[in-house]
């Protein structure tokens, strides 16, 4: 049995990961891209391995060291279809325990408390404990769900861009510098769509919001939308109560200061991080205090 395990947080726009003593102690830390394991799997495994080996190294050990270790890994899109299974397939590890990247940021956001915790990053997904038991809201991936993620965002962003090309909606001076980008040619824009991931979309998010700081129109509308539809969720999510809502994820705090008053209030930090997340489970379950397959 190793002395060691791994734990990977694996989000649409970066990798992260882990490696610690059964004991909970992190000595290594790794960084790569993006590792949606639904929009991407190929490209996910690659980051996943460049994580995981950079960790070791931060840590002192030798990379090869990666097929003795248990890995809990919380990857966007492994609540879909076989994708966890079978990138749990493909992985080096000695074992791997995939479960969903908000089931990770939930356990390092609250610890063991009940509450609601939400992802508003690249994609969106919405987690909620309630006397133990788990529930996931959202996270359904980009072609169908993540309303309010930056990937939409950016989305939502070009399609205004071609809309005031047209002449059939009101452009503005961010529709206007995005045109610009592609040199006035809405094919180009056409063409980066056919081969844009999620997280190509979710690069003009913080653009969005600094256009808004500025008065931008259109940024006003493609955040207000987003707001509303965040709103609906943790209406969902989180009920009614006063229970603690953790906002995690890149655009957490862009959002903040657009949702309704009734879940501002009852905003609360975030004990630990998704990463942290990934290293307790991990730990929890080699010692046998929980199984992350049945939360």
């Amino acid at each position: 049995m190793s002395e060691w395990c791994i734990g990977i947080d694996g989000g649409g726009t970066s990798c992260r990961a882990a490696v610690a003593t059964l004991q909970g102690q992190i000595v290594g830390r790794g960084l790569s891209g993006a590792a949606n394991i639904l929009s991407d799997s190929p490209t996910a495994r690659r980051h996943i391995l460049a994580a995981a080996e950079a960790a070791c190294r931060e840590a002192g050990l030798d990379p090869a060291v990666l097929s003795s270790m248990p890995a809990l890994l919380g990857l966007a899109g492994a609540n879909v279809g076989t994708v966890a299974r079978d990138m749990a397939a493909a992985l080096p590890f000695r074992e791997s325990e995939i479960v969903s990247d908000g089931l990770i940021a939930l356990e390092g956001a609250l610890g063991p408390e009940d509450g609601t915790m939400a992802i508003l990053g690249t994609g969106t997904v919405y987690l909620t404990r309630r006397a133990g038991a788990v529930r996931t809201l959202g996270g359904w991936g980009f072609q169908l769900g993540d309303q309010g993620s930056g990937a939409r965002l950016g989305h939502a962003l070009l399609q205004e861009s071609l809309l005031a090309f047209d002449g059939m909606r009101p452009g503005s001076p961010l529709t206007a510098a995005v045109l610009s980008d592609f040199g006035d040619d809405p094919g180009a824009i056409v063409t980066f769509a056919r081969a844009a991931q999620p997280a190509d979309y979710g690069r003009f998010a913080p653009r969005i919001f600094a256009a808004l700081e500025e008065g931008d129109a259109v940024a006003a509308d493609l955040v207000a939308a987003g707001a509303r539809q965040i709103d609906q969720a943790l209406d969902a999510a989180a009920g009614e109560g006063a229970a603690p809502i953790c906002l995690l994820g890149g655009l957490s705090q862009a959002y903040q200061p657009h949702l309704a008053e009734r879940h501002r209030f009852r905003l609360a930090p975030a004990r630990a991080d998704a990463l942290s997340g990934a290293v307790s489970l991990c730990v929890a379950w080699q010692r046998g205090l929980s199984d992350p397959a049945g939360i």
